[in-house]
């Protein structure tokens, strides 16, 4: 018998227990013996609950227990988190976690101490919730170069504008509506202004090429300055609008974006709606293969992390290894990434925008008193300069 611990029982957290305690037949046909949760750790009470009879206060009572060979940190952010997580890979237990924030900030490091410690700490979860994505990256894809990864990497995000686009309702409106279902945080910025995608790119983008990005670095861009507007432009084009975390790596430089694109019916993310999430990796051998699933939500996170446990049980005393090392990416500008790009204007001078733009795909009936069109493929850098030029753009979004 496995003996783990839960740190935090709120939804993740409970959701590890629940999962461990339901599907523990399953996991016993997986693994040959048993998981027990010894301990939850959680200053709150839980009446009538039966994580009652494991719950502690008391970190100091898990890292000092020799038979707690595996502790899942679902508490997120970073503190208490690292601390614990630090403590715990100390003394040789391994760390299975959906803390997106503390893995792409001290991910490299706690990698390192598990190597040192003979443990393992492992993330599945932190990126995707329930889709499997960081361990074909580790394991099946590891004889691969990754050439891009694009993702639609957060479910609150992808319900808005699919809600926009199919019920025609504004953007304010629909976040009111997600907020009410739980989709979205009563703060909700880290997801609407493309800090959570970002977060999990970089971590994405750290374990494709074995280097540190830092989330900082990604230029992001959130969907708050979406309108309907905007989707009806899309609908003329037969296409679609969704928030993309993507990385790429092209003649030995490596760029990295979260924003908004024009996407179009051709690309297999095009149909990922609601409060899915997908990953699309290019590689250079196998092509294109996509991981598709419910990106957040109790159960499928849970499940993430449970799967974590369960390599970690197989493999008590060694350290399952995750290339990520602690020195740093260079992500390249943007300026130098070339695209085409979806341009709004006011006005409908056609001759000026030819002019400026060069050969453009044209759409004058869609929103009286301006025009919408799509240039051909330039820089970031030339657009935004042909932009100012033209000094009329309301806005722009990225073509896919």
């Amino acid at each position: 018998m496995v003996k783990v611990a839960i740190l935090g029982y709120g939804t993740v957290g409970s959701g590890v227990f629940e999962v461990i305690k339901r599907n523990q037949h399953a996991i016993v046909n997986k693994i040959g013996e048993e998981i027990e949760v010894k301990y939850v750790l959680d200053l709150k009470d839980f009446e009538d609950d039966p994580v009652t009879e494991v719950l502690t206060g008391n970190f100091d009572e898990i890292v000092n227990d020799a038979e707690v060979k595996i502790v899942c940190e679902t508490m997120g952010g970073v503190k208490p988190a690292y601390e614990f997580t630090k403590r715990a890979l100390e003394s040789g237990k391994s760390v299975c976690t959906s803390n997106k924030e503390l893995v792409e900030k001290h991910g490299p490091e706690l990698l390192r101490i598990a190597k040192a410690n003979k443990c393992s700490y492992l993330f599945e979860a932190s990126v995707g919730g329930g889709i499997p994505i960081i361990r074909p990256l580790r394991t099946s894809l590891a004889q691969e170069e990754i050439l891009s990864i694009t993702g639609i990497l957060n479910g609150t995000t992808n319900y808005i504008l699919t809600k926009m686009e199919t019920e025609g309702l504004a953007f304010d409106d629909v976040l009111r509506r997600a907020q009410e279902k739980g989709y979205a945080e009563r703060n909700p910025d880290a997801d609407i202004l493309g800090f959570d995608a970002c977060r999990k790119i970089a971590i994405l983008t750290s374990l494709a090429y074995g280097k540190n990005v830092d989330y900082a670095d990604i230029t992001t861009e959130g969907i708050t300055a979406i309108t309907d507007k905007d989707f009806a432009y899309a609908k003329k084009m037969g296409a679609t609008i969704k928030l993309f975390a993507k990385s790429l790596k092209k003649d030995g430089r490596y760029y990295a974006l979260v924003a908004p694109f024009v996407v179009m019916p051709e690309n297999p993310l095009y149909a990922v709606n609601g409060v899915f999430n997908a990953i699309l990796l290019n590689c250079n051998m196998g092509g294109e293969t996509m991981y598709y699933g419910k990106g957040a939500g109790k159960l499928a996170t849970a499940s993430a992390v449970v799967a974590d446990v369960l390599d970690c049980a197989k493999h008590i005393g060694k350290n399952l290894d995750t290339r990520w090392d602690e020195e740093k990416l260079a992500i390249s500008p943007i300026d130098s990434a070339v695209r085409r790009f979806f341009v709004r204007v006011s006005g409908n001078d056609e001759a000026k925008i030819q002019e400026i733009f060069g050969e453009v795909e044209l759409f004058n009936d869609v929103v009286e008193g301006e025009c919408g069109f799509v240039t051909g493929e330039m820089t970031e850098e030339q657009y935004r300069r042909k932009a100012a030029e033209a000094g009329n753009v309301i806005t722009m979004i990225r073509m896919d």
